[in-house]
């Protein structure tokens, strides 16, 4: 599979309650422009999880899809690491 133009962002599984489906929580961290400080942002995103791998607390890495519902235009790359 050749990926070389898709994006590809890493997060924590905050929810795999849906069939097939997981819940990212993927954060950023930029320096704000006018009070150089850091600044902290969360966004969540909906990745197809084929085979019900990834669980809550792992650490996963997801990549751009096609769409395959409304809210779902990610799929699960890979596990980075399991949670404990």
């Amino acid at each position: 599979m050749q990926n070389t133009h898709k994006m590809i962002k890493q997060g924590v599984v905050v929810s795999d309650k849906n069939d097939k489906t997981i819940v990212v929580s993927v954060q950023r961290q930029f320096i704000h422009p006018l009070y150089k400080k850091t600044v902290r942002r969360h966004k969540k995103f909906m990745a197809h999880d084929e085979h019900n791998e990834a669980h809550e607390g792992d650490i996963v890495q997801i990549i751009e899809h096609r769409p395959m519902s409304a809210r779902k235009r990610w799929a699960l790359y890979k596990i980075v690491e399991r949670s404990k």
